[in-house]
């Protein structure tokens, strides 16, 4: 799936994170997905690690004032230079920009309690909605002291000091911080370093449709979960959707969607062309509130508007989003996005599965908007 920012000279702009925790291999992912990336016709600009650069330069947590003192310069710097970055982007004579940020905004958080993350926001004047998503995808490389802890090491970063245990500790923390987002990926420890690298740009390549655009899922009828279970775990995120689809030609499908929460929301475009049961090609598109109004203008009449609670939840370093409708109270959906068809999927065991309906059309969205 791949997100377009297109200015008046059509570059396509795509800004990812690579995100994890301590020695998870990501300064080696930056030479990775240089090499990679470039060969496949993208000019590849890097943001290099806020915190790092601040800490390095003097600038840190028992420097400062207060660690939210801290915060603030950090979050106001990344955010300065994503923006600088863009810009810079959009002036280039080449077609398809891919900015990488060698972690983004919201790495930040773990770092804060509560009272300190909500006085950044209203410092930055902007919500953690608008934070988390304002990034096309996220990658969290696991660090090695979660599965790979003999190779766990402080000596190649000045400014880590976590033991393998604080280091596996901080890695759920900052997957949680990121859960919610409507594309992380979770790169574990599971094959050697340089498979796990492999992996790592063949997940990104699927994002940005290199070779060729498209999306597989899989999706299951399960019963109705249990929301305050839900709602009570640290890697669970609760996400209000409301979609709704256009008048389109073609066989193709075409939806907007409002999705945030809390009063808080960003929008997009998608359309969709199905290759196979499981498989399609999907192409999105970010809307301003004011684009996504005038294309509710073009709405199918004969779809209702489709309202629903995503949760979205990271079990095994595997990432699901379980939909809850308001006209069922016995089931729901769970659907998990892969990079090939073959993954083994294992669900959490609070999830009661019914059955597979991949292939069922009655449990698309567009048949239940039809109903």
């Amino acid at each position: 799936m791949l997100k377009k920012r297109e200015d008046e000279h059509q570059v396509e702009i795509t800004k990812i994170v690579i995100t994890g925790g301590p020695c998870a291999g990501k300064s080696t992912a930056m030479s990775w997905i240089q090499n990679a990336f470039t060969q496949m016709g993208y000019t590849v600009l890097f943001i290099p690690e806020t915190a790092t650069e601040l800490i390095t330069g003097g600038v840190a947590p028992w420097t400062c004032g207060t660690n939210g003192d801290f915060q603030k310069c950090q979050l106001q710097l990344q955010l300065n230079k994503e923006k600088v970055f863009e810009q810079a982007a959009k002036s280039m004579n080449t077609s398809k920009v891919l900015i990488v940020c060698d972690r983004g905004m919201l790495d930040n958080k773990p770092y804060m309690d509560d009272s300190d993350f909500t006085e950044v926001l209203e410092y930055l004047a902007t919500s953690e909605i608008e934070l988390r998503d304002s990034y096309d995808a996220v990658f969290h490389l696991v660090t090695a002291a979660k599965g790979a802890e003999e190779y766990y090491t402080t000596a190649n970063n000045s400014a880590r000091t976590e033991t393998v245990d604080e280091a596996a500790a901080l890695d759920d923390k900052l997957l949680s911080a990121w859960t919610g987002h409507p594309h992380l990926r979770v790169i574990d420890n599971s094959t050697n370093f340089e498979e796990k690298m492999r992996r790592l740009i063949a997940e990104i390549s699927s994002f940005l449709g290199a070779p060729e655009r498209f999306k597989i899922e899989r999706k299951f009828l399960i019963e109705y979960p249990d929301i305050q279970w839900l709602e009570s775990i640290p890697n669970c995120r609760r996400v209000e959707i409301i979609q709704t689809y256009l008048k389109s030609e073609n066989d193709e499908e075409v939806r907007v969607r409002q999705r945030g929460y809390d009063g808080h929301y960003i929008y997009f475009q998608t359309t969709k062309c199905k290759v196979s049961s499981v498989k399609h090609v999907e192409i999105e598109r970010r809307l301003s509130e004011k684009e996504y109004i005038r294309l509710l203008m073009n709405a199918d009449t004969t779809k209702r508007q489709i309202r629903k609670d995503r949760y979205c939840l990271t079990y095994e370093n595997q990432y699901f989003e379980i939909d809850v409708y308001p006209f069922w109270n016995d089931r729901a959906i769970a659907e998990i996005e892969l990079s090939d068809e073959s993954t083994e999927i294992r669900f959490p065991k609070q999830l009661r599965l019914i059955k597979e309906v991949t292939e069922d059309e009655s449990y698309k969205s567009a048949s239940l908007a039809a109903m």
